[in-house]
């Protein structure tokens, strides 16, 4: 009698998790996804509410990665929108393309506050030359990147309300991994390095292209999820919604990963497994491991902490609003708008459109359960900028993402090396995507983390 197939539970159903699902079904492995949510992909779905489409936040797929573009296209098919690119900053009393572009600094800022950034960003490259040094947390890097004024005006007050953190409480590691260049300073970069002074020092993320492509859905983020699980089944694997896992059981004498129990409509399971790939947060993966780890490693992940995300998705009486995709905002209430009709979001009634409008926020505080001040302060905000009044909004919708962004606090880098030492210690486990690896992927970058942990884990049952 021939011995079952080896099986392989993926924990959390966002983009790595399911592109992870994806590539073992297709190359004939067992498979079971067991995600929390009541729809599948994670941060990067929508949700229905009385016949429209709300999506966690504003989530497109790029084309970079040539062939999860490929593959993806092909699972979608006639359910994919292509559309350009088009995003905005609100920036000094106008709006400019984001990422931030040298003409639109040249047109757009007064000739005299534009020479004074300038100044001050050619007083940094040419200390830093003169005197390197490492910056102690994200108020430095930011200041040797961009020199003080733009730190001043451009970072510091939005970064401190976006994250509830100082930026001097924040690590620096937090600007090479989530802060997105600006484009524009890039080119006054090289007018410096042609002279001598070279930019030797940290860098920031590389921003996505001011003209470039973006797929999207009639029904939101929604569809491109939705696809790859109709495609996971079709070959053969398993995807379980509204499965929340509440132990990682671990071989007592291997210190394998031998099975995951999870609780679906309050009755627990068990799923016996050979490979384990988890997207869940890292230190929740840890605080359901039996036995326990270590002391030291759970203190470790009582430090790794996620800032919560409140998603306000407005059904509203107008046909459009925004001039764009979406557009980030520094000194509102809200920290970006997204209009998703404007990619070929389906809006019933068709007169109507729909706005997402994204907030930061604690689990609990007024932003988090919709209180009637905040949505005063939205529907003030939002009318202030010209975008829609209060009396357009026919409907609001709450969305909540409990774990939507790691957060880089000052000193979290050794907590993290010991999360992710005792997951290699556990030789059929792996942690990958935003939350599993505490990084920030864009859904290409995810779904090829998926992509990667899948061939460890078909490598690791051959050997």
């Amino acid at each position: 009698m021939s011995s079952p197939s080896p099986h392989i539970a993926i924990l959390g159903g966002g983009p790595c998790g399911l592109y992870a699902a994806r590539v073992l079904s297709r190359a004939g492995h067992a498979v079971t996804v067991l995600d929390k949510g009541d729809r599948p992909g994670g941060l990067a779905t929508s949700h229905e509410r009385n016949g429209n489409w709300y999506d966690l936040g504003c989530h497109m797929l790029h084309e970079f990665d040539k062939e999860i573009y490929e593959d993806i296209m092909a699972i979608m098919g006639d359910d994919s929108i292509p559309v350009q690119l088009d995003a905005k900053i609100r920036w000094a009393g106008s709006f400019y393309r984001y990422p931030l572009q040298p003409k639109d600094m040249l047109k757009g800022i007064p000739f005299f506050t534009l020479c004074y950034y300038v100044l001050g960003l050619f007083a940094a490259q040419f200390r830093n030359k003169l005197v390197p040094w490492v910056p102690k947390n994200a108020e430095e890097a930011l200041i040797m990147l961009y020199g003080n004024p733009l730190y001043e005006f451009f970072f510091k007050d939005f970064t401190h309300r976006y994250w509830g953190i100082h930026p001097r409480e924040l690590s620096a590691t937090f600007i090479t991994t989530k802060m997105p260049r600006l484009s524009a300073v890039d080119m006054f970069k090289k007018w410096l390095a042609k002279v001598g002074i070279k930019d030797k020092t940290i860098r920031a993320v590389d921003s996505a292209l001011h003209e470039e492509t973006l797929h999207y859905s009639r029904t939101g983020a929604e569809a491109m999820p939705r696809a790859i699980v109709k495609a996971i089944k079709a070959a053969g694997g398993t995807v379980i919604q509204g499965a929340e896992v509440t132990r990682v059981i671990l071989d007592e004498t291997t210190q394998r990963v031998k099975a995951v129990q999870y609780r679906q409509d309050g009755v627990d399971h068990e799923l016996a497994c050979d490979q384990c790939i988890s997207t869940i947060p890292i230190p929740h993966l840890v605080q359901r491991a039996d036995p326990a780890p270590s002391a030291e490693v759970l203190e470790a992940a009582r430090e790794i902490r996620y800032k919560p995300i409140a998603i306000y998705g407005l059904l509203v009486n107008k046909p459009k609003c925004i001039d764009a995709l979406y557009i980030y905002y520094r000194d509102r209430a809200f920290h970006r708008v997204g209009e998703p009709k404007n990619a070929g979001l389906v809006v019933n009634p068709p007169d109507h459109t729909v706005l997402i409008v994204e907030t930061t926020c604690e689990i609990g505080d007024e932003k988090w359960q919709g209180t009637d001040d905040v949505k005063d302060r939205i529907f003030t905000d939002l009318q202030l900028e010209g975008i829609c009044t209060r009396d357009d909004v026919v409907e609001v919708n709450l969305l909540h993402g409990e774990t939507g962004y790691p957060i880089f606090a000052l000193g979290f880098e050794p907590h993290l090396d010991k999360l992710k030492a005792w997951v290699n210690s556990v030789p059929n486990l792996q942690t990958a995507g935003r939350q599993g690896a505490f990084t920030y992927p864009n859904m290409h970058s995810a779904m090829r983390m998926g992509a990667r942990a899948a061939e460890t884990a078909m490598g690791r049952l051959k050997s």
